[in-house]
Formats: structure tokens, sequence, C-alpha cells
């Protein structure tokens, strides 16, 4: 059979949208990763799909819709709650199951009275749908290797298995979409992805994540959804997956790779793999990165002769749950845990509430956790007028110097008036800080360390987590909080958050965001949650 690979057109799509009608499998694009369609109501035509792919039939397919109108097609009964999740996520990378119709048929759901619904946010998969019907499409590789963001992926494993590929670009997403049990009383995440657990409870008010996808599914258990198989997504070399903070991960890779196996690390480390096979999924922090790149640097591997591929392991919150889950079921769970401690980073600009949401931790969980408060180990190395910090810094700002000795408000008008003299300050500063954290979360025999760094990506201090979390707050709320505090004038104080980053790089960085509205109450609550949640405290 002939593979037409081709780019998204009127003419094009029309005969997609033919080929689907007249059952036959079709490569489409979507924004997760390309899918292998076939009209959902023809079992025959779904048949194909399964052949083409070499994928046993006991996995269940997702059914993809271009208008919530189509909903009714697919499903028998739609929770309310499902369709608060359509209108916050559709279209876009969420799967739900439901109560299936009688139009599904069982091939599609694996035999369970269950689908998986969603409506892709790519237009060339949502208009050939509409030209067709809903479509049942899995990923559209060969089964149990990694899935195709990029159409030569699918070419290289269709080619001459069915007619026809849409080439639309690469993924903007690049793991499958989120799949959410809706069938029970609280939703259940069976298979993580952009869409996270803290989103859908913060439409739905509650909702928790699977276990098996940490450990896979328990021996003879079925799988409900697409992607809980227990080998999945993996290239022919076998992977081993470090979890835990980037630090900790890379000591572990240089410790164990061999120059004739493969690395996947991030930005901060490619560096060291020179003189290997190495590839960056990029920033430790950057989960969107880590998601597009994750697939398609597995399928580099398979066209190489490495042995073994060495995988550093992305922080599993805030979005990287996606990526920890396909690296994990690629290493059939082959999991080397690195960090010894839960090192939990807790930044965020001036007057957020960072101090008081580590105090409420420490409260309801006295004796438990190791707190270190950044600021105040950079002042203790201070108060030595005569150790190595402090004459490191009077070397480069000596106007700072008074009666012979650092004078900490003097350095402070110095470094709070130059964006520049502050990063400078920073860079001096920031790796005997960090040497003294280190001495002393070594000394500390708690399993959980909070760490209190209003520069924690900055000075570097997040490779050491095992998660980050931002505390912000509304501007207003901020300085009220830092005339209070810090008893300066209103005109210090803005110029102090001039020379710091606004409430999205923190949203952009950190694992877990925090909002702090004022209400001492609401910001127990919320420690107390993150505690629970992350921080395993018992």
């Amino acid at each position: 059979m002939e593979t037409l690979l081709l780019a998204p057109s009127e003419e094009s799509l029309d005969k997609a949208a033919r080929l689907l009608l007249e059952g036959q499998v079709v490569g489409i694009p979507t924004e997760t990763v390309y899918g292998l369609a076939a009209d959902a109501f023809n079992p025959q035509a779904v048949e194909k799909i399964f052949r083409a792919k070499g994928r046993p039939q006991d996995n269940p397919l997702i059914v993809h819709i271009s208008d919530i109108s189509q909903l009714e097609l697919v499903a028998e009964r739609v929770p309310k709650a499902a369709l608060k999740l359509a209108a916050a996520f559709w279209p876009g990378p969420l799967t739900m199951i439901m109560k299936k119709s009688q139009n599904i048929p069982d091939i599609v759901s694996a035999g369970l009275d269950t689908v998986g619904i969603r409506m892709p946010l790519h237009k060339a998969a949502r208009e050939i749908i509409s030209k067709s019907r809903p479509l049942a499409a899995p990923s559209a590789n060969t089964s149990g290797k990694p899935s195709p963001t990029e159409a030569m992926h699918v070419f290289e494993d269709m080619h001459g298995k069915i007619p026809l590929i849409i080439d639309g670009g690469a993924c903007s997403v690049g793991v499958e979409s989120t799949v959410v049990d809706m069938t029970g009383e609280i939703p259940r995440v069976l298979r993580p992805g952009a869409v996270t657990e803290e989103m859908i409870a913060e439409v739905l008010g509650a909702a928790e994540t699977d276990e098996a996808t940490k450990k896979g599914l328990a021996k003879g258990q079925t799988a409900r959804s697409p992607g809980m198989k227990y080998r999945h997504y993996a290239p022919k070399a076998p992977v081993v997956l470090y979890e835990g903070a980037p630090e900790d991960t890379f000591k572990a890779i240089s410790e164990n790779a061999l120059p004739q196996e493969g690395v996947i690390c991030f930005d901060e480390y490619i560096g060291y793999f020179d003189d290997m096979q190495a590839l960056s999924l990029g920033p430790s922090w950057d989960h969107h990165s880590h998601d597009r790149h994750v697939f398609s640097h597995l399928r580099h591997f398979d066209s190489t002769d490495v042995a073994k591929i060495h995988v550093q392991c992305p922080r599993e919150f805030g979005g990287g749950e996606g990526s920890a889950n396909r690296l994990r079921r690629a290493a059939g769970f082959n999991c080397v845990i690195c960090s010894s401690k839960t090192v939990a980073g807790i930044t965020g600009p001036s007057g957020g509430g960072k101090s008081a949401f580590c105090r409420n931790i420490l409260s309801l969980f006295p004796g438990n956790i190791l707190y270190i408060d950044a600021d105040e180990v950079y002042h203790r190395l201070l108060s030595d007028p005569l150790g190595c910090l402090s004459q490191k810094i009077l070397e480069s700002f000596p106007e700072a110097r008074q009666d012979g000795r650092l004078q900490r408000g003097l350095l402070a008008q110095v470094v709070f008036r130059s964006k520049a003299r502050l990063e400078l300050l920073n860079k001096i500063a920031h790796k005997a800080v960090l040497e003294e954290i280190r001495r002393l979360m070594e000394e500390s025999s708690r399993p959980v360390v909070l760490l209190d760094v209003p520069l924690l990506f900055e000075s570097g201090l997040d490779r050491i987590c095992t998660i980050t979390a931002g505390i912000i707050s509304e501007k207003e709320q901020r300085l009220k909080r830092v005339l209070s505090r810090d008893n300066i004038s209103e005109s210090d104080a803005l110029m102090r958050f001039e020379n710091q980053p606004d409430a999205a790089f923190y949203e952009q960085r950190c694992d877990i965001i925090v909002k702090n509205d004022g209400d001492e109450d609401g910001l127990l609550g919320k420690s107390k949650a993150f505690a629970e949640k992350y921080l395993t405290v018992k």
C-alpha cells in the first residue's frame, strides 16, 4: 500500500474524511501526539487500527469528537461535572471516561461499558472529524514504541500500512491527553498529562490520581484507560530512570552511565556529557519542554547503537506528571530513587507570604521537618566580619564598609538600587549559602526539608529540591506586609519590587503555586493541604 504524506488543505482534509468514511485508517495530527484514526462506529475499520499498530485488543481506544453536540452520540450519560470540565479544557488535552452509548462497538472500549472521549485542539483534527464522524484514535505508532510527535515518526512506523498521513507539524503538547474517570464520585486521573489533577480539582473541587500511574497495573487488573500497560512508550534500548532532585539524579547518572550508552538530561547538565550521546529535555523546571521532547528523544535513540539510555526524571508535579509517567513506563518501572529526603523549595516575591506559609507547616507538624531559611543562613554567614563571605563581598562593594566592617544596611542601599549590582551580590552569596545548606541537610536525620529561599531559581537551589512551590499575592497586599515588616519607605519597597521577578516568573517555574489572598485561616488550610499531599508528613 502506498502511504501519502500531505499537508493540511481543503483537498487533503476532504480526502482524509472520505477514506475514513470508507472504512480506512488515517494518521492525523493532534496537539498531544499523532493519532491513528478510524470511524468510531465501524468495528471493521477500528480492527484495522489494531492490525496496523500490532496492538492487543484488551487496550481501550479514545473517541475524538469535534463539537460538544457529538457527546450524545458517544456517551450514554454525561455527568454535569464532565460538562464543567469540557467548558474549562475542551478543545484540549483532556479525555473523560463516561458510560458509552450503544453506538460504540466493544472493540473500541475493549469490552468495557465505558469509553474515553476528548475534543482535540488541533484545527486539522477537528475539521477531519466534522467532515466525517467521531473517530477512534490511539497514538499512531507501533504498539509499545514511543508515541509520534511529528508526521515522519508516523511515516516510519506506518509506511505501507495506511493510505494517508496528514502532516500538521510538530505536536504542541507532546504527550498524550490526561485521562480522567468521571464515573465515580471523585474524578480519578488514570493517565497524567497537560491537564493536571490540581487543575481538575480547581474546577470541580476535588480530584485524585490512580496509584497505577506510578506503579503500573496489578497482575490481572483491567486497563480502564490507554497507557496503563506495564511497559509502554519504550525504545529498543532499555531505559533506566533516575528519580529525585535534579542534582541527585545527575550525580547518579554520572556514576553509572558508560561511554557507549545514551543520556537524556536537563539543560543544566548537558555540558557534562560531551563524550556521550546526550540529549536535553530543557531546563529542569520547564515541564512543557519536557513534554515536547520526551518521545522524540526516545525515538532518536532507536536510530543509534546505544546499549542503554539513562534518563533524568522530571519532578512529577505541576505538569511534570505526564512526562514522569511516560518515562516510568518506557523504563518498565526500572527506576532508581536518588534522593533520600523530600526537599521542598518555597519561594515567591517579597511580601508574598512564603515565611508565613512555612511557619504554618512547622506549627502543624512540629519536630518532623528541618526548616532552613536561606536569608537567615546568609545573614549568619555575614555576621562574622572576618569571614570568607564578608571579605568577598567587600572586595566588590567597598562602599558597604564602615568602621572596617561590612554593614548590611549600606549593602542593601547599594544593591537594591541597581539590578546589575544585585545580581553580582547574589552570585557571590549563592555558592556560600548552598554549601552551608547542604551541610545542614546532611547533618540532619529528618526526612523532610523545608527551604525558604527568595531566590530559589536564580541561585540554582531549585536543583536540590524534589518539589518547588511559589507563594504569590497581589501587589497591594505585598506592599502592606513589607512596609509593616521591614520598616522601610514605600519608595524603597517599590524599588525592591522592581528588581524582583513578577508572579508570572514563579507561575512558569514552580511545580505548585499557592495564592495568598491575605486570609490567615485560608493560608493555614493551604499550608496543611500542601504538607499532607506533597511532603509525606506523618
